[in-house]
């Protein structure tokens, strides 16, 4: 098991709308350049077998004590982790369809940071679905 730490602040994938052509809104624009910095640094993402971590900035808005009570815990609130996925791996693969093994989680933390932890193994899957050949049968 293997893990790399991008300081980057993660950001989801906006809604592509038909006028995202030619309005250039700040989230698109803020998505763009996020994909930019994440191949300017060679960013990897196996096919299988990985955790991906995002790391939220607190707001500088929140208190010292809330910034303290609040940091490494789940972030349950927006962008949702399906959209920050979505974007990483946008700007990763040209077709992400091979992607097939994969977990995703969200925190709070001092600054935004994508920590990416490979080598974890998906060979239970098999395993299981061989024990229980009815699900897939069935």
């Amino acid at each position: 098991m293997k893990f790399e730490v991008y300081n980057i602040n993660p950001v989801p994938k906006p809604r592509q709308t038909r006028s995202a052509k030619w309005k250039k809104r700040a989230c698109d624009q803020r998505y763009y350049r996020f994909k930019d910095e994440i191949r300017f640094l060679g960013v990897t993402v196996p096919e299988s077998g990985f955790h991906v971590l995002f790391v939220l900035k607190m707001p500088l808005s929140w208190s010292k004590k809330k910034r303290n009570s609040m940091r490494h815990i789940p972030h349950c609130s927006r962008p949702d982790k399906d959209n920050l996925e979505k974007a990483l791996l946008d700007a990763i693969y040209k077709e992400d369809s091979s992607v097939w093994d994969g977990r995703v989680s969200k925190v709070w933390g001092d600054e935004g940071r994508i920590i990416i932890i490979s080598g974890i193994g998906s060979d239970w899957i098999k395993g299981f679905l061989d024990e229980h050949n009815e699900i897939l049968t069935g």
